[in-house]
């Protein structure tokens, strides 16, 4: 497995950022009132950094409702928060607060791919702290996103160190996650961090796996040369006992959950997942239309 991986190392980091952002013109997954608020959690030498905020129209300071923390695609380069505003819509609308996170890029921030995993860590952090004010559960916190945001939400919940001057008494470890087409082992490519020393092992979340890893739902399309990685991932969970899901659209390139129908037919699919759990209530709101296409939930071997 990690031999086919080394070869793809170096590929993604070039071919990734055509995916970062949703095409413009797709349709809105909800017409539901919601209500939006940003809040910087973060401020770098680069720049303040900041959460998006969607709120259930009858949200209260007082609750303690789920959240789920969003972050974009685009290879660590480019990217922008807005690729993930039709789910977190959909989600507020469901009930619980979502949060779209900006972070540092190679774009616009001159950066590295380490300080997106210390801002990813950063944002779930600042999420616990401010439970109070964003009227969120601290226990019930999803973390997600696509393709290298999906790296990062895996990254908070497994990656050590990483932590910039964070308060180490906050955890930045999710507990559930919702990733779409994320790279989740770097092993052999030559992505380095600000100091210029390799860092793709110390970054890859397969790596640091262990028994109390998050649930997780993991989205890709057959035809995304990054299936075997969430195919490592799913085993690996499977051993350990940790709940993982694979969900799979055929023929589908990597991106594909960006575009109509699968952007809905995922995030359909992420609900049902989420309510599984106990983080929604009832059933999934979006309407697909009548001949949506499916994804197969993959059965994973795990190797005796």
């Amino acid at each position: 497995m990690t031999s086919k991986l080394i070869s793809l190392g170096l590929a993604f980091v070039v071919a990734w950022p055509a995916h970062g952002q949703a095409p413009k013109g797709t349709a809105k997954l909800t017409d539901a009132k919601v209500v939006t608020a940003d809040h910087v959690y973060k401020k770098t030498a680069e720049g303040e950094l900041t959460l998006h905020g969607f709120f259930p129209a009858d949200w209260k300071a007082t609750d303690k409702r789920p959240v789920i923390v969003f972050f974009f695609g685009g290879g660590w380069k480019s990217g922008a928060f807005t690729q993930f505003v039709p789910q977190a819509e959909y989600f507020a609308s469901r009930g619980i607060v979502a949060l779209s996170a900006d972070y540092r890029i190679e774009s616009k921030h001159k950066t590295k791919p380490d300080a997106a995993v210390e801002d990813a860590k950063s944002a779930i952090r600042w999420v616990r702290a401010n439970a109070a004010k964003l009227g969120v559960d601290p226990d019930k916190v999803i973390g997600s996103g696509g393709s290298a945001g999906g790296h990062l939400a895996a990254a908070t919940a497994l990656v050590e160190k990483f932590d910039a001057a964070d308060d180490p008494k906050v955890s930045c470890k999710p507990n559930a996650l919702v990733l779409f087409n994320p790279v989740l082992n770097l092993t052999g490519a030559k992505i380095t961090g600000r100091d210029g020393s390799i860092i793709a092992e110390a970054i890859s979340p397969t790596l640091f796996l262990k028994k109390d890893a998050p649930p997780c739902a993991i989205f890709f399309g057959t035809d995304d040369k990054f299936l075997e990685m969430g195919k490592e991932y799913v085993a690996k969970c499977k051993e350990l006992g940790v709940k993982a899901e694979l969900y799979t659209a055929a023929e589908q390139p990597h991106g594909f959950f960006n575009r109509d129908p699968w952007r809905g037919v995922t995030t359909r699919k992420a609900d049902e997942f989420l309510t599984g759990l106990g983080y929604l209530k009832g059933e999934p709101s979006l309407k697909l239309p009548e001949k949506a296409p499916e994804l197969k939930n993959e059965t994973v071997t795990v190797k005796p």
